[in-house]
Parts: C-alpha cells; sequence; structure tokens
C-alpha cells in the first residue's frame, strides 16, 4: 500500500488564498494510480488563516465544490481513497469534517473532529453538540482495511488512544492545521500514536515556510514507531509504501505470547486511577445547555434528602443538575446536610458542626423518611464526588457559619473538587458576599451563584455584577422579570428556587429562568421533555 501526503504552504495573509488553494489542485493532479490513499490537511476549503466566522465561509463557499469535486476526480482517476477536511453544513451547523472517498469518487465516511479548540467554539461557533454525547471511535472499513481518524487537537488527546486502539484499526488518517508545535513534538505524537495503537499513522498537515521549525511535518509513521516519511516544513507532496498487515507484536509481559502494545495494557489497566471518564460524563457547567432541572436536595421526594440514593435517584433518571448543602464538622470532615440541625432529618438532636464525624454516623439519616431507608448515615462530600464527579451538575451549597468563613474549611472544600477533577462540573452556591469573595479569590476557575440575602431582597443580580459572580438563584416571590433580563444582560444565568408544580416551573421557563430547583425531579423534568 502505497501514501501520498499532501503539505500546502499557508499563510496568515488571506491575499494568498487563490495561489495556495490552486496549489492543492496541483498536488492531486500530479498523483497518479501508483498510489492508494490520498490525504490532504485539515481546513483544506480554508487556505489561509482567517479570524472571523464570516471571512472563514466567504472563503469556505468560494473552494468547497471545487475541492471536493477534484477529490472525487482524484479517487476515480488515481484509483485512491481520498481524505481531505473542510467545513460540512450539518443540522445543528457547520463542522470540522473529515470526507472519505473510495476508489470509485463515493463518499464512504464523514468523521466529525471531537475536540474543538477554542477557536472553533468560540470564534467560528462550530457546532459541538455531538461532542459532548457519549461516541465510540469513529472506524470505516474499505477493502478489508480498518481506518480510524484523528484532527488536528485529536492528537493531544492521549486518553483516547486506547479506545481507538481496541477498535483494531489499521491505519489512522490525520488531517491536521497544527501551527504552533515543534516538527520534533509533531513526531514524538505520531510515533507515540502509532506504537499505542498498532496502526500506520497518515498526517497531512500545512507549512508556514520551508525553513520553519514549526508547523508542517506531515508524515507517515509505522506501529513499529519507524517515520516512514517526514515533508518536515518541504511544500509538496511525499509518499511512503507499507504492508498494512505489518504491525508491532512483543511479548506481553516476560515469558508471555506476543500481543500488540495495547493489549498488554489492557491487562492491567485501572481506570480508577485516572481523571474521571466513560460514557456517563456530561458537558461542563460552562457548555452543557439550558434550560435545566435541577434535583434540589436529590431526588427528595422519594429518597431522603441528601443522601445517595436521593442524588442517584436524579441522576439516574437524566437530572442536568443535583443541589446539596455542605457543613464542616467538629473535627473538620465535610458533609452533605440542609439543616444545621440533625432533629428534623435525623433521630439525634443538635448542631452538625458541633458534632465529630464518628458522632454523627451514630445518627440515623433514613429512619424518618421511612423504615425502608432505616440505617442511611450522614454522606461525606467526599462520597458524592466519588461516585458521581462528572455525570452531573453539581449546585453545592456551601452553608453560612456566621460573619467570616473559616479559610481552611474553604479549602478542603476545594482541595475536594480538586481531587476528584470536579471543578467544571460544579459550581459554589454562596450566599455571604465576603464567603463569595472568598472563594472566587481562592479558587477563580469554579463558577459562583450568588444566594439570597434577606437583608437586600431585591438586590442580588446587582451583587452577582458586582462580586462578577455566573450565576444567580432567586428565591421566590423576590425576583421579576426585570430582574431576569438585567442578569442575562450582563451574562449571568439565573436560577430559581424552586417549582414542584409542572404549570409554575412552564410559566418561569417562560419568564427565561435558565435553571429550575425542584424537590420532584421526575414531575418537572417532564415539561422540558415536552417542550
Amino acid at each position: 500500500m502505497k501514501a501520498c501526503i499532501i503539505q500546502p504552504p499557508y499563510s496568515r495573509d488571506v491575499s494568498n488564498s487563490d495561489e495556495f488553494f490552486k496549489f492543492k489542485l496541483d498536488m492531486l493532479d500530479e498523483c497518479d494510480d501508483s498510489v492508494d490513499i490520498i490525504v490532504l490537511p485539515e481546513y483544506s476549503d480554508v487556505p489561509c488563516a482567517t479570524s472571523t466566522l464570516e471571512e472563514t465561509l466567504f472563503y469556505h463557499d468560494k473552494y468547497i465544490d471545487i475541492l471536493l469535486n477534484k477529490c472525487i476526480e482524484t479517487a476515480k482517476r488515481c484509483n485512491s481513497l481520498v481524505f481531505v477536511n473542510a467545513l460540512s453544513k450539518e443540522e445543528g451547523g457547520y463542522r470540522n469534517t473529515t470526507f472519505a472517498y473510495n476508489r470509485k469518487g463515493e463518499l464512504v465516511g464523514k468523521y466529525f473532529k471531537k475536540h474543538l479548540p477554542p477557536l472553533e467554539l468560540e470564534v467560528l461557533k462550530l457546532d459541538s453538540d455531538y461532542t459532548f454525547e457519549y461516541s465510540e471511535p469513529y472506524v470505516i472499513e474499505i477493502e478489508g482495511v480498518r481506518y480510524g481518524f484523528l484532527t488536528c487537537y485529536d492528537f493531544y488527546f492521549y486518553e483516547a488512544f486506547a479506545n481507538i486502539a481496541r477498535n483494531k484499526v489499521d491505519v489512522i488518517i490525520g488531517c491536521s492545521l497544527q501551527r504552533s508545535d515543534s516538527h520534533d513534538a509533531i513526531e514524538i505524537m505520531c510515533r507515540f500514536l502509532a506504537y499505542n495503537t498498532n496502526a500506520y499513522v497518515i498526517r497531512s498537515s500545512v507549512s508556514f515556510s520551508e525553513d520553519s521549525d514549526i508547523c508542517g511535518a506531515s508524515m507517515v509513521v509505522s506501529p513499529y514507531g519507524k517515520v516512514l516519511a517526514n515533508m518536515k516544513s518541504k511544500f509538496g507532496k511525499a509518499e511512503a509504501e507499507f504492508d498494512v498487515n505489518d504491525k508491532y507484536y512483543k511479548p506481553a509481559g516476560y515469558g508471555n505470547p506476543d500481543a500488540a502494545h495495547y493489549e498488554y495494557i489492557e491487562y492491567g489497566r485501572k481506570p480508577w486511577q485516572y481523571r474521571n471518564a466513560g460514557s456517563a460524563i456530561i458537558a461542563s457547567d460552562d457548555y452543557l445547555k439550558y434550560p435545566r432541572i435541577c434535583a434540589h436536595r436529590g431526588f427528595n421526594t422519594i429518597a431522603p434528602e441528601n443522601s445517595m440514593p436521593a442524588f442517584g435517584a436524579a441522576i439516574a433518571l437524566g437530572a442536568h443538575e443535583i443541589e446539596f448543602d455542605l457543613w464542616p464538622t467538629a473535627d473538620g470532615e465535610i458533609v452533605s446536610c440542609h439543616d444545621s440541625t440533625l432533629d428534623r432529618v435525623s433521630d439525634g438532636s443538635g448542631k452538625i458542626y458541633e458534632k465529630t464525624y464518628e458522632e454523627l454516623l451514630k445518627c440515623d439519616f433514613g429512619v424518618k423518611f421511612g423504615e425502608k431507608f432505616k440505617g442511611l448515615r450522614i454522606v461525606l462530600f467526599e462520597d458524592i464526588l466519588k461516585k458521581f464527579s462528572g455525570h452531573t451538575i453539581m449546585n453545592v451549597h456551601v452553608k453560612p457559619m456566621g460573619p467570616s468563613y473559616d479559610p481552611e474549611i474553604m479549602k478542603k472544600i476545594v482541595s475536594l473538587v480538586r481531587k476528584y477533577d470536579a471543578a467544571k462540573h460544579m459550581y459554589f452556591m454562596l450566599e455571604p458576599d465576603s464567603d463569595i469573595r472568598m472563594f472566587k479569590s481562592y479558587a477563580p476557575d469554579i463558577n459562583i451563584c450568588v444566594g439570597h440575602d434577606f437583608n437586600r431582597n431585591w438586590a442580588i443580580v446587582d451583587r452577582a455584577i458586582e462580586l462578577g459572580a455566573q450565576k444567580v438563584q432567586f428565591f421566590k416571590p423576590y425576583f421579576n422579570q426585570e430582574m431576569i433580563d438585567k442578569a442575562h444582560a450582563h451574562g449571568i444565568i439565573c436560577n430559581i428556587f424552586w417549582a414542584d408544580d409542572p404549570e409554575e416551573a412552564k410559566r418561569y421557563l417562560d419568564m427565561g429562568i435558565d435553571t429550575i430547583l425542584t424537590n420532584d425531579y421526575n414531575l418537572v423534568s417532564q415539561i422540558l421533555r415536552k417542550e
């Protein structure tokens, strides 16, 4: 099998667009029927760097039909597979797409880039909804050869390599527009990818100039980690020949039969040693869409509030968010309970923060809800994180502790969030301005929600603006349409506590409320499903 990689010139000056686009077409015309695979770089429809969505779409519209028609023509003329990356208009908007054409010029696959950098998310505003859904690695089989795909930024997410490897791909197509890493760094990534997946890596990129030591590095790498071709910064095309069935196998540990590297690694894999991951992971707080329904104290109409059964039930039903409350114990543990006292929610009495954790474990937190829950104990914040981090957004109500919050307790709360990689899937709901300032200063990357202050019933939006918070949590009836509109005008998300009646919830959604807290998750969440 022979692969051809095309590496065109690239520039920040869009006046070069026609010339550089023609270069790609000329390179395709130079290909002949000796090659089996032709790969072009990312954004082959946008030949030079653009800075706005409008500018990008101008060049896309100008070149896309010419580009794809030339690829189809080349596939037929050369009897080759052609892989080219460009924008495509899908139902949800434009997507970064790698098109796969078979030897007859037929479109046989479309790979949508899975990791979008800030430029594509925030400037080009490409459709990214699909990237927050569970998906298997994209693999297509052509003539008995299994092809996997990565596009540019995808190459950096090494944790995905094992998932690609277990799909037993033979070749990985990599269309790229990487413009900042050195040739050495790119070669390391490609060799690492090939070795870890036991696949041939065929990467096509662009070059700023023929004497640059960044960008470029279009290459072909074998599963042995051997570089079969590396264009460095050269303009043009390069070819490499290989036997797709020649894979790298080694003893899977001393004295064991030969196996692919990833098979050996699978034997000893310990997923719990890594970052939270898996099909249950949802989009982070900054990207998960609104409106949302938040299960207040978990699904607390069917299980005791602030309990693992209540949280688990809500999450199992698909809760966008769960809300729960935190208190410190006398010996510095962080536990979840709404009240500061034990009397209503357990068979104990007294203040939670005056008891040690061991003393709290003697209390039954289920029996007052019902005999079937008898024996439930108070929940540690760490236990909630350990079980549910990344599976839902956590609206964490840090209960006020008087005129000033203990900074050591704050540090422990934040350290637990960091320990379980939960910072992007939660926000702190705080009432006192002093607590908000403390948490924002110590953990500026974790979103803050301003809670109600009964001394200033109607000032919550103004407080949020002044404090630089991301959200407010209205406490009915102390809010109105004007406050919602003002918050939105300042980019502030609006929660409402609370609504257990579907009609009331519908009214709040019509007003523009972003997140509704409810005690009856199943009933109220159906409003969104109907909408």
